[in-house]
């Protein structure tokens, strides 16, 4: 028998992974509270996926229009309202906004309630002075910006991810610190809506990928205007009349640089939420201001679960919530399910898009595995000409055998085009699957048969083929 508690699960955060915790939970006929100390939708919602794609779908018809003569078209277009656009995004977030209302969980049998908890023994939390106990608990807290400890940051009025949607004036120089995908994405939103923008990094642009593919991005952020110093040391900022002062060395030749801005936007990474709850009075690990979890997502006190952005280690919503129904199987079903760590795909979305899963070559190389690469750029791809989107590759690595291990796109919906690798890399398949696989002509889904067929090809050596020739009495 089960001791008496309140509830069977009790869930602190509603972003993305508290809120599919809850909704799961509740459906399978669970007691549930959700305790939230802001508003449901978390981060996803409010301050990172939608806001953010939604201002670079706008920014990307800003730049179809601009470009038009691209596709034989004339057209003009007249300078951006950033406050009109601002607008469309607070449209969109209210527009999705219901579906992660109170009341609809309240609907689903959710006990929500909007306070901060603090664990006050290793199986109770405290509530405005209520005492709450549950089966199970699960930290689903989330991440805010890590803010870096610069001289002078202090003095400065600026920008991240939580508070750049709320911004209703235009901007005129957008300094972006920050070379990771939210840096980057946002640089060349606002520079493709009409922000000049110097975007700076102190270990190149998207240094997690491949060279030969962040370069892609690299290149057309120079073709955008985007000015880069992305192998830089910031010094010092300092607040002026007009605006910001950014000091920097250069890492190449030493020299130092004054960038002058209108607005400063820092995108430096993510650190947990896990302050002020009371962890230590629970049994809770932490290292380095990161949760100890094993693999089935269990912190150090057995009974305390955690699932998303605060879990880790890949910060994203669709990892919330394949985490989430790891932690309702252990919870809920005493199930041992672990997280999955490995064959996690994920996208960039500027302009080429990059899109990843599995192993890059660096990595390959720093494992010491034995792997081969195939590539096939856009540009020999027919709908990628008929579209005018030519920039960029795709790019697959795999064992001697074929066997994949990663494969990265960078181009036009690479993001949509990464799927097909996803599903045959959780398949464990040969790349010759995706080599005998049809695919519609013309389509952009073509580049992964394609680039498949690469390694087709490289099988059929001079020798094989005049051995094929022999055989079947070949005549070319």
């Amino acid at each position: 028998m089960f001791n008496k508690t309140d509830y069977d699960l009790c869930i602190i955060g509603g972003g993305a992974a508290g809120l599919v915790t809850a909704a799961g939970a509740a459906s399978l006929g669970a007691k549930v509270v959700l305790i939230e100390k802001h508003r449901l939708g978390g981060d996803c919602l409010y301050t990172g996926c939608v806001p953010s794609k939604t201002l670079i779908h706008s920014a990307d018809v800003a730049n179809t229009v601009r470009t038009a003569q691209r596709f034989g078209i004339s057209a003009t277009l007249a300078p951006i309202n950033q406050t009109a656009m601002m607008q469309r995004v607070s449209d969109v977030i209210k527009t999705i906004e219901p579906n992660d209302s109170p009341e609809r969980f309240r609907a689903m049998g959710v006990e929500v309630v909007f306070a901060e908890a603090q664990f006050i023994a290793n199986d109770k939390l405290l509530v405005e002075g209520r005492e709450i106990t549950a089966r199970k608990f699960v930290l689903a807290t989330g991440s805010r910006p890590f803010i870096p400890a610069i001289k002078g940051i202090d003095s400065i009025d600026y920008l991240t991810n939580e508070n750049v949607f709320e911004n209703r004036a235009n901007i005129d120089h957008l300094i972006v610190i920050g070379t990771g995908a939210i840096g980057c994405e946002m640089a060349q939103a606002f520079r493709r809506l009409g922000s000049k923008v110097t975007l700076l990094g102190r270990s190149g642009l998207l240094a997690n990928e491949d060279e030969d593919m962040s370069n892609i991005v690299k290149q057309q952020f120079i073709r955008d205007g985007i000015d880069l110093y992305v192998n830089s040391s910031i010094t010092q900022l300092e607040k002026t009349e007009h605006g910001i002062n950014v000091m920097l060395t250069d890492s190449e030749n030493g020299s130092a640089i004054t960038v002058e801005g209108s607005h400063l936007l820092i995108a430096t990474g993510r650190q947990s939420n896990i302050e002020n709850m009371g962890l230590d009075k629970a049994g809770v690990s932490t290292e380095n201001g990161r949760l100890v979890v094993d693999a089935r997502l269990r912190t150090t006190n057995k009974r305390i679960y955690a699932c998303g952005d605060v879990a880790g280690p890949y910060l994203f919503t669709h990892m919330a919530e394949h985490q989430a129904g790891i932690v309702l199987r252990n919870t809920l079903f005493h199930l041992p399910a672990k997280a999955q760590i490995t064959g996690i795909p994920w996208c960039t979305f500027t302009a080429p898009e990059l899109a990843r899963v599995g192993l890059s070559e660096r990595e390959a190389k720093q494992q010491g595995i034995k792997y081969r690469v195939y590539t096939f750029p856009f540009d020999e791809l027919d709908r990628a000409i008929t579209a005018n989107e030519t920039a960029g590759m795709a790019k697959i690595i795999t064992t001697p055998k074929g066997k994949l291990l990663g494969a990265c796109i960078v181009g036009v919906h690479a993001g949509e085009l990464i799927a097909e690798y996803v599903l045959a890399m959780s398949q464990g398949l040969n790349v010759s699957a995706l080599s005998n696989t049809i695919h519609i002509y013309p389509t952009l889904a073509q580049i992964n048969r394609r680039v498949a067929d690469q390694r087709m090809k490289e099988s059929l050596t001079p020798s094989r083929k005049k051995w094929i020739k022999r055989l079947f009495g070949l005549r070319g």
